[in-house]
């Protein structure tokens, strides 16, 4: 919509401009507004584009080719496309709305509105929005913030209260007459309670002026009184001719044409500077002033009326003005934005001059003499600024000592330590290379705002971990040593182990797994036989009979392989067995063979194994005899092999070296990069005879000889890398003052990694340092000054025609010249001493001439001597001549005969002032590597030891005031040597013994602890967490001796029948068996058996079944009972028939059955695991990985703990981990980084200077580390110097001199003040540099204020009680308003047009109230009284007042009321005051007083009257007042019947609800 505004205004001017000039028929191009920048990226690059239209001048749009081509703007420009991430970094700054201001009628008119105001007027609200950077704040272009959202409101509609009229007090008492004899004036004054606000009336005139008349006439001639008035002194000028001094007279014009008789004063300012470039010359001059005698009717008379005593000075000697001189414009400095970065800031350049004359005499000052401008705003061609970045060394070594505590054992031989550790890298900030591989380090001020990498972190050594087997296996078959080739009758009888943990951190390896012993006729495959059922005999039911038994080939693994590759013959499917018949003599089953006597044989021993049967029944008559008893038991050789066991022995892996006969010796990386080389590791294996040593390699197994050589990859070499240097440091721009040492500048380097492998070590110079090239010296240059000049008055030719004295006498100036001197003492430029010449020395001074009235003296005697410090010395003189009659000479006050100094005294007190320093400890910091520069942290920081700690002094002189502290010590300081507490960490007592096992069977843990000994003091390692006993424990698995003992039997002997007859040689007997309680190894004592479990028996009776009997076997195994051990289930077992009884006889049962009884018959078995042990570390670890482990237990119903095996029985899944990894918090201490560099003093003067230091956390304190110390933060007391300020005193009172009244000066005070730098208490008078002349001289003023004729403004008023401006009583602001007031008063009437304005001020108050006014009556007087208005306060006001419900309504706030017969009010007698009008700025309803008699007469001719007699308005005019009311509504309400909705107006207030 505004473009199209903007258009057709633009169209419209046009139009108007064509027909002014008689153009009827002409197109023209008319642009539209620039869009928005357009590109594909942002930057620089961007296009904006704007619509063209050829438009006629009667407003239709044409084709561009009819409008003029060389008039066509361009539709397309360049510009800088905003990026999407500047959303970020710009956003619009909107300031809060201003107060609701009058929308201002044309020509700014500010007025209320047409119409009675009711309750508010329409406003208008503006306020200030701006694009901003969010960095800093500072304002960019709009279009900025536009590309990302639309530009805020600017201004909003408001209302604001209806206009409030200044409200004035009532008038003083009357003044007395200003004359005390004829006709004089009285005044009186009033003040201002409240200002005009939102367009209400001004301020009445404040002051009410009446004439008086004294009883007394004035005596003749005494009708005026007079005063002497002088004029301001005029321009110092030099008289050169006779003309000139006729210029500068003072004469009196007494023409009747003058109004007034005045002092003209002719004056000619003649300008003469001379230019002395190497010399300042003092120029004097003389000035006059005007000098008038005014009447006290302000006219002027003759001065014989004002000087009777004596005639004021109105001319002086005066320095002759030189104005300023200053250079030429030196170049523009470099723009200091030399490159483009993201916050858009613009650069700077700046340009000086040096000033080459002092402005003096009042010469114009010195203009600025530094001008900065803005340079490279937008800087699109401007190459992008460096960027900086944090950078990291790389990570030192691993370090387990600084986790070490203080009582920690281990802390004297650190060197096998192990487990979690730190480490620690060095932080330094670089430049982001563009083209090379390395940057610079720079400062790392440069890298802030970003966030620093770590320079701590936590490692890990590998704890070395040694090679774990299991046990031997059993010995072998004889294999051959190839069984896919096999050779010879030579073989070998192998046994394995096998590594249950891989070695870790140990160079060797695991010992030999594999053993061999030389055999004879060695096989590779072999026969398994697998004899199962029973023995079938040939014929009958018993006698000789055959087993069926199973064959199957296989390896020497145990695998099944063809039947072919065995040896034949193959064994036979069937052996010979047999079954007894009744009256044999019954056998038992061959026993399993038992374990071999030896491992091998030898010339000594030979290994054997048995087996052995038992007889079970005896056999009858013609049965079948027994075995004798040598044939029940067998003995066979084993391990016949001798004892002489061979295995491979192999050495450590040699180090990798290069192999050129390799064929691939290096590792190419896809994009083509070598990496390390490959090479080989060599180990030396030899053939190992137990117990002999080493022997030839064939009598080892060549299969299983180890690897002597194995390819690996090189280490690879690493050269030591170090950045390049950094920049040298800057050496001081400016010159060397005299006598000081030659400035050194330092570059650095810092090691990035260091060489490895035979790499290129690092270079020994990591700092350098030099001395910066010769720097000139500082120039000297010195003032001198010439003799001084004769004292210089004011000539006769100038004082003829003055007033005052003739002779050449009086006060004058001295001056003198001065120069620049150089080093070879000549003459140089004054600019040179202003730069470095110190303060110029003074060029003129007062001096005096005598005249022949003055007082003369004798001269000073000399000092008296002093006494001491604290004293004084005097000197005296005395009055000679005839001055010792004059009175005014005889005043010591002006003319003092005796003069009084302070003695000087060099004696100095020194005292300690304020606190101590912190202890400040000796630092390690390594030389050449500035602080800031580089971040790292040291893990062996010295945090306690002995240190020096300091206080200030202050050095003050006999009179107790400061002076430099080297006039009392070197430093400035009191030193002393200091302690700090070194930390004490928490201690524990020594591990206890371990505790017994938790459990009494099985798997449980035991318990070993610490208790605390000593709580942590003064920042040391704290205690690791403790239990309510102040102990901390370890917990590892154990296994109780339920597991490790149980009982052992043989098998029973043969039943034994006692008796002394072969014929009862069955029946019932006895038999044994041996048992023993067997440990790990062997037999050991019963009683280390579980107690609980019964003693097997070791004799029982037993049935020998007689010739005849049946002859079972012995029972079989109980069948499985469910594993639920369901007592409705049962289990059963077997035995079968070894005889068969005699015809007659019988057999027992062979199958036996009973109930699955829970815990009696039947278990279940489930799995117990122990809790879990404490983690394990290494004895050299502190903390870091370590592992920890529990026990399983196969657990029985019953609680009995029985073999795992039996759990895998019976089905149960083991899914328990036994071990895991874990890991011990390492308890790191606090790192901080190196103590920063001490501060500037916060004050360079007083004692309030401090000087800081500090260091930043690095790593903080984790688990038990050392905490961090709560001192980050060192302060120090700056040595106290004296402070020197310019005091500046008040302004005196306005001093004329030699006159009553007219221009003088006020002078004020300039001290130099020494002081601690806490005075005074107002700063407003303590500056420290030196004020300028503007603040040091004088002011003009005017005299006695009080002089007659002149007019002057009152004193200010107190300030007005705080008032708010409200609505029905009720306040909608917060911040109120007091107002003071000054009134003029005029004492002569004809001087009044020249009298100052009134005035008034106001401020914002707290607390304010809301005031109503109401008429206040006196009673009646007659038919009189007095009416007057009152504010709620019960203040009497005057003024304008609109008519609002409870206020004042008359123009005149005192009158009196004068009534009618009727009651009504007849008219008002007006008393003097002032037309004034009061606003209630939230009342929207009124009180309509009775009105003047026309108002009646008006109502009169009606033949209603809507008012009674009473002045009050009938009841029925109020009816009808409201039907008409309603019958507008309802018209208004029709109108708006057949219209659309409209959009309704929003207007911004404050909130209030009856707005």
């Amino acid at each position: 919509d505004m473009l199209l505004i903007n258009t057709f205004s633009k169209l419209f001017s046009f139009i108007m401009w064509q027909n002014e000039s008689g153009i009827k028929s002409c197109v023209v191009f008319l642009a539209g507004q620039w869009g928005r920048c357009l590109g594909e990226e942002c930057g620089s690059g961007g296009v904006q584009t704007r619509t063209l239209w050829c438009v006629h001048s009667e407003g239709w749009t044409s084709h561009h080719s009819n409008c003029p081509h060389a008039e066509q703007p361009e539709s397309q420009r360049p510009c800088f496309k905003v990026c999407e991430w500047h959303q970020d970094l710009f956003e619009w700054e909107v300031s809060d709305w201003a107060t609701c201001v009058l929308i201002p009628f044309p020509h700014n008119q500010v007025k209320l509105r047409t119409g009675e105001c009711i309750t508010a007027q329409h406003g208008i609200q503006r306020r200030s929005v701006q694009c901003v950077r969010t960095s800093n704040r500072t304002s960019v272009m709009s279009r900025i913030c536009e590309f990302f959202s639309h530009k805020p409101e600017m201004e909003q509609a408001c209302l604001i209260p209806c206009p409030q009229d200044c409200v004035v007090s009532d008038f003083s008492y009357w003044s007395s007459c200003s004359k005390t004899c004829g006709t004089g004036l009285q005044h009186r004054t009033r003040d201002v309670l409240a200002t005009p606000m939102y367009g209400g009336a001004d301020c009445p005139n404040l002051t009410h002026t009446r004439p008086c008349s004294n009883p007394l006439p004035c005596p003749p001639g005494e009708q005026h009184q007079y005063s002497l008035k002088v004029g301001p002194w005029s321009d110092c000028w030099q008289p050169q001719d006779k003309v000139v001094w006729q210029s500068g007279r003072t004469m009196l014009d007494f023409s009747s044409s003058s109004k007034d008789n005045l002092v003209k004063q002719h004056t000619q300012s003649l300008h003469h500077v001379p230019h002395h470039p190497k010399s300042w010359d003092m120029e004097l001059g003389y000035q006059t002033r005007q000098v008038r005698c005014t009447r006290s009717d302000g006219r002027s008379a003759m001065l014989s009326l004002c000087t009777q005593d004596h005639t004021p000075v109105n001319y002086q000697t005066c320095i002759m003005p030189k104005h300023c001189e200053i250079s030429d414009w030196s170049s523009w400095s470099p723009c200091s934005k030399t490159c483009r970065c993201q916050d858009l800031l613009p650069g700077y350049r700046i340009r000086t001059r040096h000033m080459k004359q002092i402005p003096i005499g009042g010469g114009k000052q010195c203009p600025a003499l530094e001008e900065k401008e803005a340079c490279n705003i937008i800087g699109d061609l401007l190459p992008h600024c460096p960027r900086y970045v944090w950078k990291s060394t790389a990570w030192g070594d691993c370090r387990v000592a600084p986790l070490l505590s203080q009582q920690d054992r281990r802390l004297g031989n650190v060197s096998g330590l192990c487990g979690g550790g730190v480490q620690t890298r060095e932080i330094y900030c670089v430049q982001v290379p563009e083209h090379q591989s390395l940057s610079r380090p720079v400062n790392g001020r440069l890298c802030a705002g970003s966030d620093i990498p770590s320079s701590v972190q936590r490692c890990s050594i590998l704890c070395p971990q040694p090679c774990l087997l299991s046990s031997w296996s059993s010995w072998g078959t004889c294999l051959h040593d190839n069984c896919l080739e096999p050779q010879g009758r030579k073989g070998f009888r192998q046994r394995r182990r096998q590594v249950l943990w891989e070695p870790l951190g140990v160079p060797e390896s695991c010992p030999h797994l594999l053993e061999s012993i030389p055999c004879e006729d060695p096989i590779c495959y072999m026969w398994r036989v697998e004899t199962g059922g029973r023995c079938i005999p040939s014929s009958g039911t018993c006698g000789p009979g055959s087993v069926a038994q199973r064959r199957v080939c296989v390896n020497d693994q145990g695998v099944d392989v063809s039947n072919g590759q065995c040896p034949d013959p193959a064994p036979s499917p069937t052996v010979p067995c047999e079954v007894s018949c009744p009256g044999d003599c019954v056998i038992s089953s061959w026993s399993s063979w038992s374990s071999c006597s030896t491992s091998c044989s030898s010339k000594n021993s030979e290994g054997r194994q048995r087996r052995s049967r038992t007889m079970l029944a005896l056999p009858g008559e013609g049965g079948k005899d027994c075995p004798a008893s040598s044939a029940l038991k067998e003995w066979r050789e084993c391990n016949n092999h001798p004892c002489v066991v061979f295995h491979w022995e192999a050495t450590s892996w040699g180090p990798c070296i290069e192999n050129s006969s390799m064929s691939l010796n290096r590792t190419f990386l896809e994009n083509g990069t070598v990496t390390c080389a490959v090479g080989v590791q060599n180990r030396k294996v030899t053939c190992i005879k137990m117990n002999v040593g080493q022997v030839i390699s064939k009598r080892c197994l060549d299969s299983a000889r180890p690897d002597g050589v194995r390819p690996c990859l090189l280490p690879c070499r690493r050269d030591c890398k170090v950045t390049p240097f950094s920049e040298w440091t800057t050496c001081p721009g400016s010159c060397l003052p005299a006598n000081s040492t030659i400035p050194t500048q330092s570059r650095y380097r810092t090691i990035i990694h260091r060489s490895a492998n035979g790499g290129q070590e690092c270079p020994d110079t990591l700092y350098e340092e030099r001395d910066c090239e010769a720097l000139p010296q500082c120039p000297s240059y010195r003032w001198q000054t010439h003799r001084w000049q004769l004292c210089s008055l004011v000539p006769d030719s100038i004082r003829q025609g003055k007033a005052g004295p003739t002779e050449p006498c009086g006060d004058g100036l001295e001056a003198r010249g001065v120069s620049c001197i150089g080093e070879d003492e000549e003459q140089v430029d004054m600019d040179l001493c202003l730069q470095w010449g110190g303060a110029m020395p003074p060029r003129t001074r007062p001096c005096r001439i005598p005249c022949k009235d003055d007082c003369t003296f004798t001269t000073w005697s000399k000092f008296s001597e002093c006494s001491g410090c604290g004293t004084f010395r005097s000197r005296k003189r005395s009055l000679t001549g005839r001055s010792k009659k004059r009175d005014h000479c005889l005043r010591a006050e002006l003319y003092p005969l005796l003069e009084t100094e302070a003695c000087s005294c060099n004696d100095f007190l020194s005292q300690p002032f304020g606190n101590w320093s912190s202890c400040i400890l000796p630092e390690s910091i390594t030389p050449g590597f500035p602080l800031g520069v580089r971040q790292s942290g040291h893990l062996d920081q010295r945090e306690c030891g002995h240190g020096r700690r300091y206080r200030a002094v202050t050095c003050l002189d006999w009179q107790g005031r400061p002076v430099s502290p080297s006039l009392c010590s070197e430093s400035g300081y009191v030193e002393e040597a200091c302690h700090v507490p070194c930390p004490l960490d928490c201690k524990l007592s020594d591990w206890s013994p371990w505790s017994p096992c938790s459990t009494p069977c099985g798997g449980g843990l035991k318990i070993r602890s610490k208790w605390l000994r000593e709580k942590s003091f003064n920042g040391g390692r704290p205690c690791p967490k403790l239990d309510l006993k102040n102990q901390v424990y370890e917990a590892i698995p154990c296994q109780s001796a339920c597991r490790q003992f149980e009982w052992v039997v043989e098998a029973w002997s043969t039943c034994t029948i006692n008796t002394v007859t072969e014929a009862s040689a069955c029946g019932e007997g006895l038999q044994s068996r041996r048992n023993g309680t067997v440990g790990q190894v062997n037999s050991l004592d019963d009683s280390l058996c579980n107690q609980e479990d019964p003693m097997p028996v070791r004799t029982q009776t037993c049935i020998l079944p007689c010739p005849g009997d049946c002859v079972m076997s012995q029972w079989g195994s109980w069948s499985s009972c469910p594993l639920s051990c369901d007592p409705t289930e049962s289990r059963r077992r077997r035995r079968h028939v070894l005889r068969l009884p005699s015809p007659e006889g019988t057999c027992p049962e062979d199958i036996q059955t009973e109930a699955c009884v829970l815990n009696s018959t039947c278990f279940i078995y489930h799995y117990n695991v122990s809790d879990w042990s404490s983690c394990q570390l290494s004895e050299m670890a502190v903390c870091g990985p370590g592992t920890r482990s529990r026990l399983l237990d196969c657990v029985r119903s019953d609680g009995k703990v029985v073999e795992l095996s039996v759990c895998e029985q019976f089905g149960q899944v083991n899914t328990w981990r036994l071990s895991e990894g874990c890991d011990v918090e390492c308890p790191v201490n606090c790192v901080l980084s190196d103590w920063s560099t001490w501060s500037e003093c916060s004050h360079t003067c007083g004692h309030q200077g401090q000087m800081l230091r500090s260091r930043s956390i690095l790593q903080s304190a984790h688990k038990e580390g050392r905490p961090c110390p709560s001192q980050l933060l060192h302060t120090r007391s700056c040595p106290i110097r004296p402070c020197y300020s310019w005091l500046l005193g008040d302004w005196s009172l306005c001093h004329v001199e030699g006159a009553d009244c007219g221009e003088g000066v006020r002078q004020r005070n300039l001290t130099c003040i020494v002081h601690w730098g806490d005075w005074p208490q107002q700063e407003s008078s303590l500056t420290r540099p030196r004020p300028s002349l503007a603040e040091i001289e004088v002011l003009i003023c005017n005299g006695n204020p009080l002089s007659l004729g002149d007019c002057h403004m009152t004193e200010w008023s107190s300030w007005s009680s705080c008032q708010l401006t409200c609505l029905e009583r009720r306040s909608f602001e917060t911040i109120g308003r007091q107002t003071r007031s000054r009134a003029v008063v005029v004492q002569v009437l004809e001087n009044q047009e020249n009298c100052p304005q009134q005035g008034f001020e106001t401020r914002p108050c707290k607390g304010g109230t809301c005031h109503t006014y109401e008429w206040r009556t006196s009673g009646w007087n007659g038919n009189e009284r007095v009416v007057w208005c009152q504010r709620s306060d019960g203040v009497n006001v005057t003024g304008i007042h609109n008519t609002r419900t409870n206020t004042c309504t008359y123009e005149y706030t005192r009158y009196i009321e004068v009534m009618t017969t009727h009651g009504f009010l007849d008219y008002c007698t007006r008393t003097p005051g002032i037309h004034n009008k009061k606003a209630d700025v939230k009342t929207n309803s009124g009180l309509l007083k009775p009105g003047p008699s026309h108002i009646q007469d008006f109502f009169s001719d009606w033949s209603l009257q809507p008012i009674g007699p009473d002045g009050r308005v009938q009841l029925w005019a109020y009816g009808v007042t409201a039907a008409g009311f309603l019958l507008i509504v309802f018209i208004i309400a029709l109108s708006f019947l057949p219209c659309p909705p409209q959009k309704p107006l929003t207007l911004a207030y404050d909130g209030d609800m009856d707005m």
